[in-house]
Order: C-alpha cells, then structure tokens, then sequence
C-alpha cells in the first residue's frame, strides 16, 4: 500500500474509529461492568464491544488484512498485513470516570506501520497520520515541541500491570526524571500520551512493558510529526519486542536516553 492508497483509506478508518467512540461515550454514562484479567488489570463490557465493532468494520475494508487486538490476542507478531487494535487503553481510568482514554488503530504492512489513529472520545480530539503524509489532531497539521533541554520539558510517563516487577526501576527514573525536568505526567493511556509528544504538549514520553496495541498507532504520529522513537537507549530502534520506550521530540531524545540509563552517542 503506497501512501496515495493509505491516504484514500483513512477516512473510512476515521468513520470506523469514531463509530467505536461513539460506543465509548454512551457507555461512559452507565454503570461501568467491570472484570479483571489481572490484580490491577481491567476490562469493561465496552472494551469489548468497541473492539468487536472494530474488527467487524475493518475487516469490511481490508478483508485480506489480520488482526492484533487488545481483548482477542493470540500472537504479538502481526501478520504481513494487519490492523493493530487497542479498543480502549485506559480502561482503569474509565472505570473511575476519568477521561483520559483512548481508541488507537494502526494498519501494519511488510514490517512497518504505514496508517494510524489515535481518537480520544471523551475529549473530542481525533490524531491521525499516514506514513509520508504528515500528522494531524482533528485535521490539522501537528508538530512536535522545539524544547531542546530537558530542564525545560514536559514529560510523560506511565506504570505497566506488572508493578511489582518493575517498581524499583520505575522509581529511579521517576526520581531522575522529577529533578531534571519540568514535571512528570501520567494520564494513564500511552496512547494518548503519545499523541500529545506528537502535538507538541509533552516534550517526551518513556514507559516500560507496553504492547504493540498501545504503542502502534502512537510512534507514527510522532514519527510524521517530527519527532524520534526509540527504545531507552537512544541508539536501540523500537520494535514490538522492545521492553521500553522512549519517545520525543528529537532535540532532548539524547540527554532523556542518558537519564533513562541509554549509551550516550560517542563523538
């Protein structure tokens, strides 16, 4: 699929991702029905529901394409041709009322993310990006930050399921982190946390253990609006296997991978 081709697919995936919104702000006004797949790991009826609309809606376009969704998974390897799929990250925050959550759809082909959407339904933002065409928030052209020092950045960070795992390590970088910065945010969806490097609010973003559903869709909007992604060393690509991300506007992408514990760019 050429960029022409993603290009004339997008709306009809923004029409999709907006149909599941629209199931993510009714439901936000009913009782929550919620199950856990782990201590702090939840799922609602409505995850479900928008991730079932989806497939079906998708599947309709590309019916050759796969799929790597949240609620459905049986592989973290997308197939040559596949959508990625978090039909609602944050769903802690939902189940609290909180609105920081998000929908990401990501069109996966021959080793790369090639279309992504980031909606956010309760928040009315829409993100999306084609690779080679741009990054747009609600159809208009987004841009990472100019910050060049990491004493005058925003960043974001987030905390995975497996806490007590990663909890010691979490806690050094926030410590680092809190004295270098300007402040430390943590919405709670990666998704929406990468949208805001991309449009400019956060400077950077890092987080262990994410999955490709919460990243997918994210690290293109950055990428076709400026900024870099890569894993906490600064010189280590991000890929799907990858145990952390690290993602920024490009200018602090060195000093915040120096922070994180990353090799330092020699020369």
């Amino acid at each position: 699929m050429n960029t022409a081709e993603a290009l004339s697919l997008l709306p009809e995936v923004v029409a999709v991702v907006a149909e599941a919104s629209g199931i993510v702000r009714a439901a936000n006004r009913l009782p929550k029905d919620v199950r856990k797949k782990g201590r702090i790991d939840l799922v609602t009826r409505t995850d479900l529901a928008s991730e079932a609309l989806l497939k079906k809606r998708l599947a309709a376009l590309l019916p050759q394409a796969s799929f790597l969704a949240e609620e459905s998974v049986s592989s973290l390897e997308p197939g040559p041709l596949c959508w990625i799929i978090d039909p609602l990250d944050g769903t802690t925050n939902f189940a609290h009322g909180v609105p920081f959550v998000a929908i990401s759809v990501a069109l996966w082909q021959a080793g790369r993310v090639v279309l992504g959407v980031v909606d956010l339904p309760l928040l009315a933002e829409t993100f999306t990006a084609v690779r080679g065409a741009g990054a747009f928030c609600n159809n208009e052209p987004i841009h990472v930050s100019e910050a060049a020092r990491l004493e005058e950045s925003l960043v974001a960070t987030g905390f995975p399921y497996a806490i007590e795992r990663h909890v010691d390590e979490i806690l050094a970088h926030l410590r680092q982190m809190l004295t270098r910065t300007q402040g430390v945010r943590r919405p709670g969806a990666a998704a929406l946390d990468l949208a805001y490097v991309a449009t400019g609010r956060y400077d950077g973003f890092y987080e262990l253990a994410l999955k490709p559903w919460d990243t997918a869709a994210g690290v293109l909007l950055i990428e076709e609006a400026g900024g870099r992604v890569s894993e906490f060393d600064a010189q280590k690509p991000y890929t799907f296997g990858s145990g952390c991300i690290l993602a920024t506007n490009g200018k602090i992408h060195e000093e915040m991978s120096g922070v994180l514990g990353g090799r330092k760019r020699e020369g």
